[in-house]
C-alpha cells in the first residue's frame, strides 16, 4: 500500500491478521432490550480499539464526538444526526458519469491508503472461506467505527457488486455482537464517492425500522418492504451458511438493475425474519433500485444514499437538523425511487430471475 508523506502521530501501527472461525460467528446478536456495549465480541473489540487508536494519532480528518441525534416525529421513526464536520471537511465524491465506469488509477483509490489507516486484514480460517478483506478507517466518519470494507485494492476492480465482497463483508457483520453494527454498498449512480470497490461498516446505536417491518413475499428468499422510508427487496439469511446462496442472489439482483440502467443501494442490518413471530435475529439484507444520480445533493439537503434510504439521516448543518420534518425527509428521499408500479413490475423480474 502506497504511503502519502509523513504518518501522524509517533510511530507506524500495524495491521492486525484477524483470522476467525465459525466459532466467532454471532447467530443472534442481541437485540435493543440488551445493553451492547456490554457483550462485544472479539471482532467488535479488535475493530473499535484499533478505530479509536487510529483517531487518538490523528489519522482522520476530524475528530469525531457525540453527535446530536434526535428521532423525527412521525411513524417512520427516522433517525437524523448532526455531523458538520463531515459535510465540510470530506473528500468531494469523484464525477460518475455510468453505471458501467471503469476503474481511472489518475483518480483518488484506495491503493492510496496510509499504512496507518488500514486496521484489520479478515481472513475466514475455513477452505470454504471469502476472499480476506482488508478493514480500513474512514477517514470522514459518519459514527464511532465508521470503516471501508475492501477487497485486495491491487486488483483495481470498479464500484460494482461482486459476491467474493459481499460475502466478506456480511460475514462481517455475523462476527458482530452489536445489534446496531450496519453494513452497506452505494452503487455507481447511487451515491457512491470513489469508484474503487468498497463496502462500509459502522455502528449506529439506534434501532431503524427497518430491522422489524414485515416484508410481502415474492418468491422463496425474496420479500419487498413497503411500510419503511423507502421500499426495499428484502433478502435474509438466519446464519452465515445462508450467506453463499443470498450473495449469489443478491449480485444477480444488481446486475439485472444495471442492465435495465438502474442503479443499486444495498444495506444489511441485524433484525428480524421475514416471516416474524419470534423467528430470531439474523441478518436482513434490503436492496434498492433507482434512478441513476449523477449530478449535485437531492432536496432538503438529503445526499440520498445508503444510510438515507434505511431510515438514517445524516446532516451537514444545524438549522436544517432543527428543523427537518419526516414528510420534508422522505419527501426528499423517495423521489430517487421508483414509482410503486414500476417497482412491483421490477419485483416480478427479480422474482422469476432468482426461481431460475
Amino acid at each position: 500500500m502506497a504511503t502519502e508523506g509523513e504518518e501522524p502521530g509517533s510511530g507506524e501501527p500495524e495491521l492486525e491478521e484477524f483470522v476467525y472461525g465459525e466459532e466467532d460467528f454471532v447467530q443472534q446478536a442481541a437485540g435493543w432490550e440488551a445493553e451492547p456495549d456490554f457483550a462485544l465480541s472479539r471482532f467488535d473489540r479488535a475493530l473499535l480499539d484499533s478505530w479509536t487508536d487510529r483517531m487518538e494519532r490523528g489519522f482522520f480528518r476530524y475528530r469525531l464526538g457525540p453527535l446530536p441525534t434526535r428521532v423525527l416525529p412521525g411513524p417512520m421513526r427516522l433517525v437524523a444526526q448532526l455531523n458538520v464536520q463531515r459535510g465540510a471537511e470530506r473528500r468531494p465524491p469523484q464525477p460518475v458519469h455510468s453505471l458501467r465506469q471503469p476503474f481511472d488509477p489518475r483518480a483518488f483509490n484506495f491503493t492510496r491508503l496510509r499504512r496507518g489507516e488500514l486496521l484489520l486484514r479478515l481472513r475466514g480460517a475455513g477452505a470454504a472461506a471469502p476472499d480476506p478483506l482488508l478493514v480500513a478507517i474512514n477517514a470522514s466518519p459518519l459514527e464511532r467505527g465508521h470503516v471501508l470494507l475492501l477487497p485486495d485494492p491491487a486488483r483495481r476492480l470498479p464500484q460494482a457488486l461482486t459476491e467474493p465482497a459481499l460475502r466478506g463483508a456480511l460475514e462481517a457483520a455475523f462476527l458482530s455482537a452489536h445489534p446496531g453494527f450496519r453494513v452497506g454498498f452505494n452503487g455507481l449512480g447511487g451515491r457512491a464517492s470513489v469508484n474503487h470497490l468498497h463496502l462500509h461498516g459502522f455502528y449506529l446505536p439506534r434501532p431503524l425500522l427497518v430491522e422489524a417491518a414485515p416484508a410481502q413475499p415474492l418468491c422463496p428468499g425474496l420479500g419487498i418492504l413497503r411500510a419503511v422510508p423507502a421500499p426495499a427487496f428484502l433478502l435474509y439469511a438466519a446464519g452465515p451458511a445462508a450467506l453463499p446462496a443470498l450473495c449469489r442472489d443478491a449480485c444477480r439482483a444488481a446486475e439485472l438493475l444495471a442492465a435495465a440502467g438502474l442503479a443499486c443501494n444495498l444495506f444489511a442490518t441485524r433484525g428480524e425474519a421475514p416471516e416474524g413471530g419470534g423467528a430470531g435475529r439474523g441478518l436482513r439484507v434490503l436492496l434498492w433500485a433507482r434512478r441513476p444520480s449523477f449530478g449535485g445533493a437531492a432536496g432538503a439537503g438529503l445526499d440520498v444514499a445508503l444510510c438515507e434510504l434505511a431510515g438514517y439521516l445524516p446532516l451537514p448543518a444545524a438549522p436544517l437538523f432543527r428543523r427537518l420534518t419526516e414528510p420534508e425527509a422522505l419527501g426528499a428521499i423517495r423521489q430517487q425511487l421508483l414509482p410503486e408500479p414500476e417497482l412491483l413490475r421490477l419485483g416480478g423480474d427479480l422474482a422469476r430471475l432468482l426461481r431460475r
